[in-house]
């Protein structure tokens, strides 16, 4: 079967590979999307950072260079291991990406599985991987999806999950008042999940066609240009003048997180969702004298069923995310460049392993 792998910074081939096998305890899925993600950009540009090198394994799914790439991926069931009855051949499903130690807890009643030691992804660390025509993956990890859900929407239920993880941390209610900085991938999937359960949202965007995106969508109620607008002016003036109970940081720019901590109310709890490769700076005293609660959250933990269900039960619309369509040869050339050099005109873009 074919599978973009990586091998190195810069260096990733497809290629044709076995197909793996079906084992006892897992799910033999054939892809139907694969979303290009940020922490994909990221391997090519700066790695390896979750993808082994060549010359050093990940620690527990003890792959080396090269690996198949590809970690939000929806798809349909067509083998099922030994031991596997509570799923069937045809069934919609996506996956949930985690490689983990055995003996972690991942039962429903655990807050910390994905902050175990060593936690790798499905996709950058080995096990296959969504880029590719087919996968095997542990029963654990698969998630049915209905037959409500197209697949092409399906393929954002992964980062649509860091954005529902995201709400939980945050302890947001319907009625808040949110500020998210960013209107990228996550911050508008943050936007979707929040509106999604009541929250007001307002968007700060220094991208013409991004914030067109945020307000085309839907998600965001106020969209402002942080080089143009009093954004701390404009919240407060919008929230009777106390500041926004939530903030979400989608950005890893300073301004954006100065702004965050300005924006919020005494009180106010500041979510950093983005990854951040420098240090950042924080005015404690604003910290301490405004009791501002600053949470960091990374991917999702438990949160895969409650996102499908807001898209089942068609609360949240994907589609309006899908930015491009296109086939694994085109990956670097229309997939990464785009997202890289010209990432302002596109949210998401999906790879469908067959075309």
């Amino acid at each position: 079967m074919k599978a973009a792998r990586y091998y190195d910074r810069g260096d990733i081939r497809v290629e044709n590979i076995p197909v793996p096998p079906v084992l006892p305890g897992t799910v033999g899925i054939e892809v139907a999307f694969c979303g290009i993600c940020g922490t994909d950009l990221h391997e090519y540009l700066d790695g390896p950072i979750f993808c082994p090198s060549a010359t050093h394994a990940h620690a527990i799914s003890g792959e080396t260079a090269p690996v198949t790439l590809g970690h939000e991926m929806s798809g349909t069931v067509y083998a099922l291991g030994e031991g596997v009855t509570d799923l069937k051949v045809g069934d919609k499903v996506v996956v949930e990406p985690y490689i983990l130690h055995e003996g972690v807890d991942t039962s429903a009643a655990s807050t910390d599985y994905h902050l175990s030691k060593d936690m790798g992804f499905i996709g950058l660390s080995g096990r296959g991987g969504g880029l590719a025509e087919k996968i095997t993956v542990q029963r654990r990890w698969v998630h049915p999806i209905g037959d409500n859900v197209p697949l092409d929407h399906a393929a954002l239920i992964e980062p649509l999950s860091v954005g529902y993880h995201a709400f939980k941390r945050s302890s947001g209610k319907a009625g808040d008042f949110a500020l998210i900085t960013g209107a990228g991938p996550i911050g508008l999937l943050t936007a979707a999940v929040l509106k999604a359960e009541g929250i007001t949202v307002a968007i700060s965007e220094p991208s013409a066609l991004r914030r067109q995106k945020a307000t085309e969508t839907g998600v965001a109620a106020h969209v402002f240009d942080p080089r143009t607008d009093d954004v701390v002016g404009r919240v407060k003036e919008l929230t009777g003048g106390k500041g926004a109970d939530l903030g979400f940081e989608c950005t890893s720019v300073q301004p954006a997180f100065d702004t965050l901590i300005d924006a919020l109310k005494p009180t106010g709890v500041l979510v950093v969702e983005s990854i951040w490769g420098k240090k950042a700076s924080l005015d404690m005293q604003k910290l301490v004298l405004k009791e501002i609660d600053l949470r960091g959250t990374i991917a999702y933990v438990n949160s895969h069923a409650d996102t499908i269900k807001l898209v089942q039960d068609g609360k949240i619309d994907l589609k309006p995310f899908i930015t491009g369509v296109i086939g694994l040869d085109g990956l670097i050339t229309e997939g990464f460049d785009t997202l890289i050099n010209k990432n302002e005109t596109a949210v998401k873009i999906l790879v469908n392993p067959r075309l």
